[in-house]
């Protein structure tokens, strides 16, 4: 019988829960998400598991990585779910006490039940997981900047000038961090061979394909443009019920930081890339929305520069607007 171990992860610690023959759980809760943690948790797999347990988890932030990686080094398989999943699957169980040893009983129930569907982890290379580092802080800076730009529109006089400086070194920050990003993928060939063919695409500039090849990783882990799509949330969704006819819309189960990312450059694209600016005059021609046809343009893109990942081929604006 394999075993599926649910991990619930957070900051500063984790719970941990697989299920037994005798359908009960055992649990252990928590540990310590540093390398103390860690090797607590293995002495417990070892003597509650088999070899080749399957460790499941959520994406949780960046405090999933540190364990995942460690589990994977030591030969167990790992799979790193999207929190939306399991917040479905909750749902479906009527889940109605939510407790970090709870959840991770969940997570195990839910890798037991759809074993199949799991595909394993595999930990990013050193200079990708620096990049997305980087692009994770700039972000945050970026973020920042954005609030304290808010306080200072309705700002006291007497706190304005406190305000002001804190805005000033904030943006001298996210100009350090967006030099870093770029001497960062000029310094490692693999990066900035992908960079290069993101930049051939009309629409994506340097920020863009930085932010591309951080929050896509190894382009070759989706099997098609159908998987892409929808890592990023940009699938066409459609609800219907009875007599109820919905409208499509994108299902926004994947990745913000890549659609949030997508929308300027899709604008720019719709005008300036013959592919997509053919896209939005058919879809202008049919009737569609404003809107529809921006997540589309951000759709095309996004296939775009998957499509020049995977192929190792610069954009081609003739082989793109064939398809």
């Amino acid at each position: 019988m394999t075993h599926f171990i649910g991990v619930d992860i957070a900051k500063h610690s984790f719970d941990v829960a697989t299920l037994q023959a005798n359908g009960k759980y055992r649990t252990k809760g928590k540990l310590p998400n540093q390398a103390s943690g860690f090797a607590e948790f293995e002495r417990w797999l070892q003597a509650h598991t088999q070899p080749g347990s399957w460790i499941v988890m959520e994406a949780t932030g960046p405090y999933y990585e540190a364990l995942a990686e460690h589990a994977h080094a030591r030969g167990y398989p790992v799979c790193v779910l999207n929190p939306a999943q399991v917040a479905h699957y909750a749902q479906s169980q009527l889940q109605r006490v939510k407790t970090d040893r709870v959840d991770a009983r969940l997570i195990a129930s839910y890798a037991q039940r759809h074993a199949d569907l799991l595909r394993p982890w595999q930990p990013d290379p050193p200079p990708l997981k620096g990049l997305k580092a980087l692009v994770r802080r700039l972000q945050d800076l970026q973020e920042i900047e954005r609030m304290e730009l808010n306080r200072l529109d309705v700002a006291q006089a007497c706190v304005r000038d406190s305000i002001t400086s804190v805005i000033a070194h904030v943006q001298q920050q996210i100009a350090q961090t967006q030099q870093a990003i770029r001497d960062h993928i000029d310094q490692d060939p693999t990066l900035r061979e992908q960079g290069k063919l993101l930049i051939s695409i009309d629409g994506i500039g340097e920020k863009t394909a930085a932010l591309l090849l951080a929050g896509l990783g190894d382009a070759r882990r989706f099997n098609d443009t159908g998987a892409v799509t929808a890592f990023a949330g940009l699938n066409p969704r459609l609800q219907e019920s009875g007599r109820h006819k919905g409208k499509v819309r994108i299902s926004r189960l994947g990745s913000s930081q890549l659609r949030a990312g997508l929308y300027m450059p899709a604008l720019t694209a719709m005008t300036h890339n013959p592919a997509i600016h053919a896209l939005k005059e058919r879809l202008k021609a049919s009737g569609k929305t404003g809107k529809q046809i921006v997540c589309a343009a951000m759709r095309k893109l996004l296939c775009i520069a998957y499509g020049v990942l995977k192929s190792g081929k610069p954009f081609d604006p003739k082989l793109a607007i064939a398809r």
